[in-house]
């Protein structure tokens, strides 16, 4: 759910008009009355489009979405617009301003209308949990009358946001955290978590835009070599690389699941953009000799209540940006505006499209 009754109430006393959808809440616990209660007008998707200035929601809009919004409108939701042309061209051609909230600048201003990564923060804590679940094994040392148990091992590729929140899971729960990333400067956050960063010397790559540059061959081959060992050691291994507009990258092939334990588990994060090991399915969890490898696509989702708590508390921020005094104003010289802003008045805006 986009927005929550608690959102709903501060844009109610801003003099804004809210209309939500029957049932749209049920699935984060949100009842229609709830919403009512803010003052929200509940009803038909029909009635709830029926001139609407401004459409939020979470994904990308279907085809019959777009026929029933209002021309002229603006959408604000998740977009991957370099990934989808189609959509973006039929909200174009109703002359619907579109804001790409997986667009917004990672900057600092931005940083409480940041979308993604609230909803990686909670993808993160999630992994680790789903992780633990499919593990034949605890994750803490423990010490009994019959013996100790050693504590579980864990890898964790990337060191964004959603890699940040693994790790602090994962020593929570009492394991040993291993980490690595194409950004040397994530070495000190990783160490600050209690985990150890694995280095990859020589062939440093860096971020860009808030975001990892994709690795060359060279990098991959280097950290390849640095990290085979700690696989080969790890009970649950973490993949959460993504590249903007671009299939996530491999970073675990079929020689190196063979290098896994039998019974070791893998969480691949980026299961929606083709997977960070060679064998992820999308939902699924492939038994690969002995190794489970968890297709895991949007985690966020399994946390609904606080997903659509922290989503609904981004999108009051970026309110804030474009409906500065209860009228629609859209800034196209302000840099998250700009950033975000996808097609407007009729035209493309962002020519990578």
């Amino acid at each position: 759910m986009a927005v929550s009754s608690q959102v709903v109430a501060i844009w109610v006393k801003q003099g804004l008009e809210v209309f939500v959808e029957t049932g749209a809440g049920a699935g984060s616990w949100f009842s229609d009355q709830k919403f009512a209660d803010a003052g929200a007008s509940v009803g038909s998707r029909k009635d709830v489009l029926n001139g609407a200035r401004i459409v939020m929601k979470i994904n990308p809009p279907t085809a019959e979405e777009i026929t029933a919004m209002p021309e002229g409108c603006l959408l604000c939701s998740l977009l991957y617009h370099r990934n989808n042309a189609e959509t973006i061209a039929a909200l174009n051609t109703k002359k619907i301003s579109a804001i790409a909230l997986d667009a917004i600048p990672r900057i600092s201003r931005a940083q409480v209308m940041d979308v993604l990564s609230s909803q990686s923060n909670l993808a993160g804590y999630m992994a680790v949990i789903k992780g633990a679940g499919h593990l034949d094994k605890i994750f803490p040392l423990l010490m009994t009358a019959a013996g100790t148990i050693t504590p579980a091992r864990i890898l964790i590729f990337g060191v964004g946001v959603a890699g940040l929140q693994a790790i602090a899971t994962a020593k929570r729960l009492g394991a040993i955290v291993e980490a690595t990333d194409v950004r040397p400067e994530t070495k000190e956050q990783v160490e600050s978590l209690g985990g150890k960063f694995i280095e990859v010397k020589g062939a440093e790559v860096g971020s860009e835009g808030g975001y990892a540059k994709e690795a060359t061959e060279e990098y991959r081959a280097k950290q390849r070599e640095a990290v085979n060992k700690s696989l080969a050691q790890a009970d649950l291994v973490i993949t959460t690389a993504l590249v903007p507009g671009r299939k996530a990258p491999i970073l675990v092939d079929e020689e190196q699941v063979g290098m896994m334990k039998p019974g070791s588990v893998l969480i691949d994060m980026a299961a929606e953009q083709g997977g960070n090991c060679v064998y992820t399915k999308p939902y699924e969890v492939v038994n690969q000799n002995g190794v489970r490898i968890v297709g895991a696509a949007n985690l966020a989702s399994e946390l609904p209540t606080n997903a659509s708590e922290l989503f609904a508390k981004n999108l009051v921020e970026l309110m804030k940006l474009i409906v500065p005094k209860s009228e629609l104003a859209l800034d196209v010289n302000d840099e998250i505006v700009a950033g975000c802003l996808i097609c407007h008045n009729g035209e493309i805006i962002h020519g990578s499209i």
